[in-house]
């Protein structure tokens, strides 16, 4: 069982920057595939950037590469999601999600076993 809570949303101008970070409890963090995901109203959920086990191996969405870096510190159980550049269109629920014991890039939600609460994104104009 993996426990995973969001924090670090909130509201910025358009530019702006903010951290987000998801602290996880149990065991198979250090073994989990870890990604942020965002939905915003009346949009599906999708894929912002997942993370290896180790650190190594990276993905990112189109809309999101050079402008979002997604970290790990396992001695913390933590992942990051650094956002800069932020634009309106970034406004979104942000989701932090684990998939223990699996490899690869995994970009759809049903890839995930555990899911945070979500935190607000809003960037404004």
């Amino acid at each position: 069982q993996v426990q995973l809570v969001e924090s670090g949303g909130g509201l910025v101008q358009a530019g702006g920057s903010l951290r987000l970070s998801c602290a996880a409890s149990g065991r198979s963090f250090r073994t989990s595939t870890m990604a942020w995901f965002r939905q915003a109203p009346g949009k599906e959920r999708d894929v912002v950037a997942t993370i290896g086990w180790s650190g190594g191996s990276t993905y990112y969405a189109d809309s999101v590469k050079g402008r979002f870096t997604i970290s790990r510190d396992n001695a913390k159980n933590t992942v990051y999601l650094q956002m800069n550049s932020l634009k309106p269109e970034d406004t979104a629920v942000y989701y932090c999600a684990a998939a223990p014991l699996r490899l690869g890039v995994l970009r759809e939600s049903y890839d995930y076993d555990y899911w945070g609460q979500g935190t607000q994104v809003t960037v404004s104009s």
